[in-house]
């Protein structure tokens, strides 16, 4: 069953787009089927992070009507599939995001997840991308804002009953930061990871190299990896495996 993923923030400039394409290229080295679609068609940004930004056909053209869904995909050489939007502001003219919902349900079958770039705040793009979503997670930086941010969308998320499966902390640095304990106690919600402040990721925007491709031993490539683990299930199966070792060497002894 595809798992479609709302990645969402409750401002922008969290780094919402790096973990997105980061994540996506992690669970594709996992061996999954990933779409990973640019749902913030006022200021778009995805594609351009896998350095693509030669595309006919966009999600934009899609939601207007003009082509079906499997037209406006293009796969990256990392296996992940991705649709872009417009980065022209003139395409925005016609496009109904709220249609998202049902154009998802036609690439389903063609992956494992299905990753959705949110636009930041609670606009129409944000509610169309929510409303697309059969789970979210949330992104926030560990400031104080963020975290109160963060806190709103659950509420929205609540109010329309669409699962939050967990928060990831970006750019997190110790110095003039919320430990992580307390942005935990005050939000309520699993952090599923707490990604590290990286010189790297700013190395790999420029070259227009998702990080974890870029430099897989970058400290924050390790948490995405870690991460993708996590949506998988992997992790917990690699500890269950590592205590059923562990019981059958104490009954030796």
């Amino acid at each position: 069953m595809t798992r479609v993923i709302g990645i969402m923030s409750g401002k922008g400039g969290v780094g919402k787009t790096t973990v997105t394409a980061n994540l996506a290229v992690c669970l594709a080295q996992l061996g999954k089927e990933v779409i990973i679609v640019d749902c913030n068609i006022s200021t778009s940004h995805l594609a351009l992070y896998f350095g693509i930004h030669d595309y006919s056909v966009t999600i934009n053209d899609v939601l207007k009507g003009k082509y079906e869904i499997y037209d406006a995909i293009y796969e990256h050489k990392s296996g992940v599939k991705i649709i872009p939007a417009s980065l022209s502001s003139h395409s925005m003219i016609g496009v109904d995001i709220v249609n998202l919902r049902k154009k998802i349900k036609d690439v389903l079958g063609m992956a494992d997840f299905v990753l959705l770039d949110s636009a930041p705040g609670f606009g129409r793009e944000t509610m169309g991308t929510l409303l697309a979503s059969s789970e979210v997670l949330l992104v926030a930086n560990p400031n104080f804002m963020s975290v109160v941010d963060v806190m709103r969308v659950k509420d929205v998320l609540n109010e329309y009953n669409v699962k939050l499966t967990g928060l990831v902390v970006n750019m997190y640095k110790k110095k003039y930061r919320m430990k992580i304990e307390e942005i935990e106690e005050m939000c309520d919600i699993p952090i599923l990871s707490v990604i590290p402040h990286d010189d790297e990721v700013a190395r790999s925007l420029f070259f227009k190299i998702p990080v974890v491709l870029l430099n897989p031993n970058a400290s924050s490539s390790k948490k995405f990896k870690e991460l993708a683990k996590k949506l998988c299930g992997i992790e917990e199966e690699e500890r269950s495996i590592i205590d059923k070792i562990a019981r059958f060497l104490l009954r030796l002894e």
